[in-house]
């Protein structure tokens, strides 16, 4: 009587693995052999498929079995959690909300705790990529276009991307690659404040350090003012204190948080009552003050800065996204609920679109407009250093429950643009890149990178890649290093998958990789090699040739020990998770090969697609149905078996 076994039994299971109630430990085990599955309709295997690749979280189960107006319901409910958590939502929570973002974000976000804002690496992504296209200070008003356009279609590029549920795009920028690239944009972001933090007025527009130093370097002994060097290094003292004395005790958590509006408001006043101006202290001077404009009409919908526009606005959108999304899975996983990527897309990107219209750049509530740009631009840094981690954290920090912390800010942020922007008037710019410096520290992660080196080296050449491009070419250079060796990376895996020469534990019928465990014993006369990947039109021919060099490596070994002659290869076939068409002739060239060397093949543990596609491509008859088997140690007594039959 044969026994069938599901086919997702690895090889390296002894055949003792599912036990009739009469089996006695002391009987032979059962024989198992390999389940071939039944055929499929290829329409509902193409539809799974799909269904597997964009829909894996099954959206619509919810509204099985539920009335049309329970599905009106629960559809605003999706598209805008507002009408979820706004029905529980009372005074008491109030007084637990944090601060910052959009109000939009408010009713489409489903996060509890992030907080959308202008961030420092985006900020400083999108200002580099704008200066290539377009000169702020020569043209203004083409500028600003711009700006309003690539936000345009960033908002567009992250809701296109949250509809289509083409969310798993962002994740090849690997973690590794984005470590590097985030600290390489923080020296470059610390190194631009120079300029305000010693007071120098004629300073380079390169963001590489060679320029930057160069310049720093070439002004210190006629364009440093020392009023402003005792004010900058005076205020990053009191905030760098700050920061770590919220790190030290966490009880004090809000006292980083507090630092930067209290050193701006300190700094105002000293420059006010001493008017350090007048001695070269360089100042914001006036700000509009009023609620954001429409920018509709500023948007470039044709013409040649459409195309810079859309390829500016992907970019950051992207790189948004990853920040963003990152940012509330880590929260959400702490405090134990449910992130969806994809919602958090859409709302980004509904959020931008909208925000782009009315004078906002890339997910921040500022406020830009033609007569104020050059002064703004310094608020928009100092925005741009509270990065979102950090406010999330706050939010975090203060048990923020609902995303109406984003409508308290939003609030505030009002109440600042219609009556308090004057008395920023004589807010010191060295007090602004103090702030930017102080919180850009934190963004060099070394401790990082240091693991990185230790799990991964290949990783860690992406990071490095990264942060070097960044800091001696530019953002966009060092961002496309970054892509370009995560890519790589994903390239030299999937073209050269890793393969192994198998053993017996002795005592045992498991079967390990020799390398990691030195005591397993190889079978006379047989070779077994496990392929750790799927087989693909991009792999085959090396999986073929790595098989057969291992062979020739063991023949060579057992001719000069005067071993039995190898008489049979057995591939394990349990990680191979699928094969293609190129695969599968590879293996058929490697069954040919094999029979002219008198040797014969043998395949175990396919899984259920792979042994599908074997058999739909007669490959099973070729080999011999009776050559495949369920696990390496049924194939190691056919091979032993049918060695003492021979003569």
């Amino acid at each position: 009587m044969v026994h069938q076994k599901p086919d997702e039994v690895t090889a390296d299971e002894t055949s003792i693995s599912t036990q009739p109630p009469s089996y006695n430990l002391f009987q032979a085990p059962p024989v198992y052999k390999v389940g071939y599955p039944q055929k499929k309709n290829l329409t509902t295997e193409f539809t799974n498929t799909l269904r597997e690749t964009f829909f894996h979280d099954n959206p619509l189960k919810q509204y099985k079995d539920q009335s049309a107006s329970t599905k009106f319901k629960m559809g605003l409910q999706f598209l805008f959690p507002v009408f979820d958590w706004g029905r529980t939502y009372n005074l008491s929570k109030l007084k637990e909300s944090s601060f910052v973002p959009p109000l939009i974000y408010a009713a489409m976000g489903s996060s509890r705790d992030i907080a959308i804002g202008p961030v420092a690496v985006v900020s400083l992504l999108i200002g580099s990529l704008l200066q290539n296209e377009v000169d702020h200070e020569k043209n203004k008003e083409e500028y600003l276009r711009l700006a309003f356009t690539a936000t345009f279609f960033a908002g567009i590029t992250q809701a296109a991307l949250g509809f289509l549920r083409l969310g798993f795009l962002i994740e090849f920028l690997s973690h590794a690659a984005i470590v590097g690239f985030m600290g390489g944009a923080a020296i470059t972001i610390a190194l631009q404040q120079l300029k305000y933090v010693l007071g120098i007025r004629n300073f380079t527009k390169e963001t590489d350090i060679v320029s930057v130093m160069e310049s720093v370097w070439g002004s210190v002994h006629h364009g440093w003012n020392w009023q402003t060097v005792v004010i900058s290094f005076a205020f990053l003292a009191f905030l760098l204190l700050a920061k770590y004395i919220g790190k030290k005790n966490k009880k004090y958590f809000w006292v980083p948080a507090i630092a930067p509006i209290t050193s701006v408001i300190l700094a105002t006043l000293f420059v006010y009552l001493f008017r350090a101006d007048k001695y070269g202290v360089q100042i914001v001077n006036n700000i509009k003050k009023g609620i954001n404009p429409s920018s509709v009409h500023m948007i470039y919908f044709t013409g040649p800065f459409v195309t810079k526009g859309f390829k500016i606005g992907v970019v950051c959108g992207m790189i948004g996204l990853t920040e963003a999304v990152a940012i509330g899975r880590t929260f959400a996983a702490v405090k134990g609920y449910q992130l969806d990527g994809n919602k958090e897309m859409v709302a980004l990107g509904t959020m931008n679109v909208v925000g782009s219209m009315t004078s906002c750049y890339i997910a921040t509530g500022n406020y830009i407009s033609e007569q104020s740009f050059s002064d703004i631009r310094y608020f928009r840094k100092y925005c741009a250093e509270t990065c979102s981690f950090s406010r999330s954290a706050v939010n975090f920090m203060a048990e923020c429950r609902t995303p109406v912390s984003n409508v308290v800010m939003s609030m505030v942020v009002l109440l600042t643009l219609l009556v308090i922007t004057p008395l920023f008037k004589y807010t010191p710019n060295a007090i602004l890149g103090s702030i930017i410096i102080s919180a850009v520290i934190g963004l060099v992660d070394y401790e990082a990178a240091i693991l990185i080196w230790k799990v991964d080296k290949m990783d860690f050449i992406a990071c490095m890649g990264a942060f070097f491009g960044v800091v001696f070419k530019s953002v966009e250079i060092g961002l496309l290093i970054a892509v370009s060796i995560s890519f790589a990376k994903i390239l030299l895996q999937v073209t050269r998958p890793r393969t192994a020469l198998l053993g017996n534990l002795p005592g045992t019928t498991i079967y390990r990789n020799t390398d990691q465990y030195p005591d397993a014993r190889h079978v006379p006369g047989v070779v077994i090699m496990r392929v750790d990947s799927a087989i693909y039109f991009s792999n085959s021919n090396y999986i073929q040739e790595r098989i057969l060099r291992w062979l020739t490596d063991e023949e060579e070994k057992v001719k000069a020990e005067g071993l039995s002659k190898i008489n049979f290869l057995i591939v394990e076939m349990s990680p191979v998770i699928d094969i293609d068409t190129s695969g599968i002739h590879a293996l058929e060239d490697l069954h040919k090969n094999l029979q002219k060397r008198g040797i014969q093949l043998l395949l175990s543990n396919p899984g259920s697609i792979v042994i599908e596609k074997l058999q739909s491509s007669k490959l099973t008859e070729h080999i011999g149905s009776n050559h495949i088997f369920l696990t390496v140690a049924d194939a190691v007594r056919f091979c032993t078996s049918k060695s003492m039959q021979e003569p």
